[in-house]
């Protein structure tokens, strides 16, 4: 039976691994939030000891916050509300069935104005799909649904212990953008707005790949300067990838883009990072994920951005060597050998070539600033771009 209290805002959140919780509890500090558990013994767990020891053992979870493993629960949880929001913390992988399962909820219990957002960061490793793709298939002609990505750069456990976070909810909703900040800003939360879904769902796809290159840089001891280039350069790729699918530049020089892309790079509770460290190490990837708990969706969705990559004429060769490691067992010294022997390039589009290796401005003293060159929009003193070929 639906709840008639009928609050403002109510939240549930599907998924109760480490994120989904982290969410979970922060929500329910100011508004009544359920969250949802596929095994019925870990939500009677949850309930009884409020604590996910499974994925955040040792934090203490809200004692408002409701379990349930029925997801008529959830939806009778939600009609209750005059603006109810449904944040889905499943992997790629789960995405296609949790929005099923809401579009049957939604027409089931008559909803006419249910914002879901999804936190997942990847691309479907079978169709290749950005994550808004699924959800676009899957409430197709479901008006009463709005939908968009919650992203950034963001430890669970950090955000569980209420530890400072900042994320980005992207929209082309203004109404949902707003219900999202209601729900989560606040205290050591703060959220931004986005209207650039697939700048940060890219962004959330390719900086995975670019924590597993660090990482296995780092295995292999190739000290700061390489990891440093490694973002960097990661960056340019994913910048060129974005941009080619119709996202904004300047999407990834945000929260969702160079944000979260160094705190997978470099941070301790990465999964792609450790995946990554590992293989450098020596160790074998069958034996790595079979160690984890918990989903590595770089390891998931490289080749899928490749591919993705190829169709599009986008050149990424630092995710093709991830999955020349990854995939063809090509060993990590070698994948690092290949790319330090590629061509010489140039680092931003708006320099010529010929320019820089004569080191002199066409019309112009070598010490003074260049004249544009028109055959390069933007260049001379002023000039600036993305990166060319990693």
């Amino acid at each position: 039976m639906a709840d008639t209290t009928a609050p403002g805002l109510r939240v549930a959140v599907l998924g109760a691994g480490s994120w989904g919780t982290a969410l979970a509890a922060a929500c329910a500090r100011s508004h009544p939030t359920m969250l949802w558990a596929r095994r019925p013994e870990l939500a009677r767990r949850i309930a009884d000891t409020h604590e996910n020891a499974d994925y955040l053992p040792g934090i203490a979870l809200p004692a408002d916050l409701r379990t349930t493993a029925d997801i008529a629960e959830v939806f009778g949880h939600l009609q209750g509300a005059v603006r109810p929001l449904l944040i889905l913390g499943v992997p790629v992988a789960g995405m296609e069935q949790a929005c099923r399962e809401v579009a049957v909820g939604v027409a089931r219990h008559g909803m006419r104005d249910l914002a879901v957002v999804w936190t997942c960061k990847g691309l479907d490793a079978r169709t290749g799909r950005l994550p808004h793709a699924i959800a676009d298939d899957a409430f197709a002609g479901a008006a009463a649904i709005s939908t968009g990505v919650l992203s950034g750069p963001s430890f669970a456990r950090e955000v569980a212990r209420g530890l400072p976070v900042a994320l980005t909810i992207a929209s082309a909703s203004a109404e949902l953008r707003d219900r999202v900040t209601e729900a989560l800003h606040g205290g050591a939360i703060r959220v931004y707005g986005s209207e650039d879904v697939i700048g940060v769902e890219v962004g959330g796809a390719v900086k995975n790949i670019m924590a597993i290159a660090c990482g296995i840089g780092d295995g292999l001891g190739m000290g700061a300067n390489a990891r440093a280039a490694l973002i960097t350069r990661g960056l340019a790729e994913m910048t060129r990838l974005g941009v080619a699918l119709g996202a904004q530049a300047d999407t990834f020089s945000g929260l969702t883009g160079l944000g979260d892309l160094i705190l997978t790079a470099t941070g301790d509770l990465s999964r792609n990072r450790h995946v990554g460290l590992e293989i450098g190490r020596g160790r074998a990837l069958d034996e790595i994920l079979g160690d984890m708990t918990q989903v590595a969706e770089g390891v998931r969705c490289a080749p899928a951005v490749r591919d993705l990559a190829r169709r599009c004429g986008i050149e990424m060769p630092i995710t093709e060597a991830v999955c020349a490691v990854l995939f063809e067992r090509v060993p990590p010294a070698d994948a690092v050998s290949r790319l330090l022997a590629r061509d010489p390039k140039v680092e931003a589009p708006g320099v010529s070539p010929p320019l820089r290796a004569a080191a002199r401005p066409p019309g112009g003293d070598a010490g003074g600033p260049a004249e544009p060159d028109p055959r390069h929009p933007g260049s001379g003193a002023s000039g600036s771009g993305g990166g060319g070929g990693s």
